[in-house]
C-alpha cells in the first residue's frame, strides 16, 4: 500500500513563536539527543491524525523515513518535516488544528522535561512535588483558566467502540454543550472523539465560540490515539500517571462510556481517589453511560467493583443507560455543588488541589514481566491501595494491547502473568475475556491474542 506522504517546513504561531537563544540552544540539544525519539513518535502521531491504527508499533514502521527537526533562524526556529502522512494537509497546506498540535508537542516533551524533569525544584518523589509538577506542565500549557465556573467535562471510554456506541458518545457530547459545558478526554479516536463532535455542534447552535476541547495524552500512548484536530488545548504530560491527576484535578466530573482495558484502568483510578478517606466530603460527578447495546458492559463492571471493592465504591457512581439528556442534567447538577464546595473552602475552581491522591496512585508504574507478576491483588489491604494495585494490572494489559514497548516486551517474553487471590482473580479473568468477546482489545477487523494468563 503507498502511504502518501508530504515534506514541508512550518513556523509556530503563538506560544512557541519568542524564544532565547539559550532556549533554541537547548531545543536542538534535546531534540537530536535523548529526547529526539520521543519527539519525533509524538509528531508522527499528530500528523497521523484520521487514520484508524491502533498499533504504535506499526505506525512508528509504516513511516520509518519520517523526520523531524528544529531548524535555528534568527527570528526563532522553523520545524523540518520530512515524510508526513498526507492527512493532515488540505492542498498542501497543513491543517490548522494539526500545525497547533505539532507546536504542542514541542512544548510538552522537550520544554517540560527542562523545566520540570531535570528540575531539582520538583521533588517528584513526594506526592505534593508530583502535583506540583502536574500544575506546572498545564499552566505552561495556559489551559488552566481562573475566573470560569466548574464547567469541564472529562469523558472517558475506549478507543475501539461500536458505531452505535460512537454514536451515542456524539450525543451526549451534543447535550452537554447545549448546557455550555465544555468537554476535555483523552483526544484519541472512539469515545474521545465523540463527545468532542457533538459539542462542537451544541457549541456552535448556542453561539458560543470559546469552546473548549481540552486533550491529555502521553508519549506512550499518542501514537495509537492520534489527537483529534478538533482539539483545541492538546497538553502531553510524562507518564499515565500524571495524565490521570490531569483529568481529576482539572475535569470537574466524569462521564464514562464504555471501552476495554484502558477505561477499566481509570474507572479504578477514579474510584481508588474517591474511596480514599480524606476525599470522604468531596462532591465529584461520576456517570457511566452507553446505549442500550452497552448495558451488558456496564454491568460486568458494576459486578467486578461490587466483589474487588465493594458497595461503597459502588455508591460513588451512577449508571445511566441510553439517555443522553439525562446524563447532562446529572453532570450539571453535580457540578453546581462543586462550585458551592470549592467555594466554601476557597480551593481553585481551574485545579482540584483538594483532592488527597495518594502516592501509590502517583507512582509511574512500569508494566514489566516481573512487575506485573508481583503485584499485590489480595484483600489484606485497604480498599484504595487495592485500587491501585488493580489499575496497574489493567495498566499493564493496556501497555500489552497498543502501546510500542509493551508490544515488544510480549514478542519477547510471552505473555504477562497475573497472580492474587482468586476472589479477586475470578473477577478480573471474566471481566478481561468479556472485554475480548466484545472486541473491546483491538480496533474491530484485527485479531486480539491476550497479552497476559490470569493465575488463580
Amino acid at each position: 500500500m503507498d502511504h502518501h506522504v508530504v515534506d514541508t517546513l512550518i513556523s509556530p504561531e503563538g506560544r512557541l513563536e519568542i524564544l532565547s537563544k539559550a532556549e533554541v540552544a537547548r531545543l536542538l540539544d534535546n531534540s537530536q539527543g535523548g529526547l529526539y525519539n520521543t519527539f519525533r513518535n509524538c509528531s508522527l502521531a499528530v500528523l497521523n491524525c484520521g487514520n484508524a491504527l491502533d498499533d504504535g508499533k506499526e505506525l512508528l514502521e509504516r513511516y520509518k523515513s519520517f523526520d523531524i527537526s528544529i531548524l535555528q533562524r534568527e527570528r526563532g526556529i522553523k520545524l523540518d518535516i520530512k515524510g508526513a502522512p498526507a492527512n493532515a494537509f488540505v492542498d498542501g497546506k497543513m491543517i490548522k488544528g494539526i500545525h497547533e498540535h505539532l507546536f504542542a508537542v514541542l512544548r510538552d516533551v522537550i520544554f517540560v522535561n527542562d523545566e520540570i524533569i531535570d528540575n531539582p525544584t520538583f521533588d517528584l518523589g513526594s506526592s505534593e512535588g508530583v502535583t506540583d509538577a502536574v500544575f506546572h506542565i498545564l499552566r505552561n500549557a495556559e489551559v488552566l483558566r481562573p475566573l470560569t465556573n466548574p464547567n469541564l467535562v472529562v469523558c472517558w471510554g475506549g478507543h475501539s467502540i461500536s458505531r452505535e456506541e460512537y454514536d451515542y458518545t456524539k450525543k451526549v457530547g451534543y447535550e452537554l454543550g447545549l448546557r455550555s459545558l465544555d468537554i476535555c478526554t483523552g483526544c484519541g479516536p472512539g469515545a474521545m472523539k465523540g463527545p468532542m463532535k457533538g459539542a462542537t455542534i451544541a457549541h456552535s447552535k448556542q453561539r458560543i465560540n470559546n469552546g473548549r476541547y481540552l486533550g491529555l495524552t502521553e508519549p506512550g500512548i499518542i501514537a495509537a490515539e492520534s489527537p483529534n484536530p478538533i482539539v483545541n488545548d492538546l497538553v502531553i504530560l510524562p507518564d499515565i500517571e500524571k495524565r490521570l491527576e490531569a483529568f481529576v484535578r482539572t475535569g470537574h466530573g466524569i462521564v464514562v462510556f464504555p471501552g476495554g482495558a484502558g477505561t477499566a484502568e481509570e474507572i479504578l483510578y477514579i474510584l481508588g481517589i474517591l474511596l480514599h478517606p480524606e476525599n470522604e466530603e468531596q462532591p465529584f460527578p461520576l456517570v457511566f453511560t452507553g446505549p442500550e447495546a452497552a448495558r451488558e458492559y456496564f454491568i460486568q463492571i458494576d459486578q467486578f467493583i461490587g466483589l474487588t471493592l465493594g458497595p461503597q465504591a459502588q455508591r460513588r457512581y451512577k449508571i445511566i443507560i441510553d439517555d443522553p439528556a439525562q446524563v447532562a442534567q446529572e453532570m450539571q447538577a453535580g457540578l453546581k455543588l462543586v462550585r458551592e464546595f470549592r467555594k466554601a473552602r476557597s480551593d481553585a475552581y481551574y485545579f482540584n488541589w483538594l483532592l488527597k491522591i495518594d502516592q501509590e496512585f502517583q507512582k509511574p508504574f512500569v508494566p514489566t514481566h516481573q512487575n506485573m507478576r508481583n503485584l499485590h491483588l489480595h484483600k489484606d489491604q485497604e480498599t484504595h491501595l487495592l485500587a491501585a494495585n488493580l489499575r496497574r494490572a489493567f495498566s499493564g494489559v493496556v501497555a500489552g494491547n497498543v502501546k510500542d514497548q509493551g508490544i515488544r516486551a510480549i514478542e519477547e517474553h510471552g505473555v504477562f502473568e497475573i497472580h492474587g487471590d482468586t476472589s479477586i482473580m475470578g473477577p478480573m479473568d471474566a471481566l478481561l475475556a468479556s472485554f475480548v468477546a466484545q472486541h473491546r482489545m483491538k480496533l474491530p477487523g484485527t485479531k486480539y491474542h491476550p497479552c497476559y494468563r490470569i493465575v488463580k
